[in-house]
């Protein structure tokens, strides 16, 4: 549950803050506009954990597990050997459109 308080108030009964952050925000407000929102630890490290870039190593590695499950143990074709039959047919290709 969010709650609303002026920064005098909040100056004033810190404590009182403190224990209401722990149940929900509070927002501190001067001349009527927000300022700060007091959150709970908690919530601060739960929202700095969501935030935080993975390890783009980590990913890869899991992405290159994933494909060694995915594949069971069976080998990957060479990309040199798919990329030159992929150049042989586009050639037969092209020679016969031409004929």
């Amino acid at each position: 549950m969010e709650r609303t308080i002026s920064a005098t108030q909040a100056r004033i009964h810190f404590g009182e803050i403190m224990k209401q952050a722990k149940v929900g925000p509070v927002i501190v407000e001067r001349d009527g506009k927000a300022e700060v929102v007091v959150i709970s630890k908690k919530t601060y490290d739960e929202l700095i954990a969501a935030n935080t870039p993975a390890d783009w190593r980590k990913l890869l590695e899991e992405a290159h597990e994933s494909i060694r499950i995915a594949l069971k143990g069976r080998e990957l074709p060479d990309p040199a050997e798919i990329i030159r039959q992929g150049r042989e047919e586009r050639d037969e290709q092209l020679l016969n459109a031409l004929r």
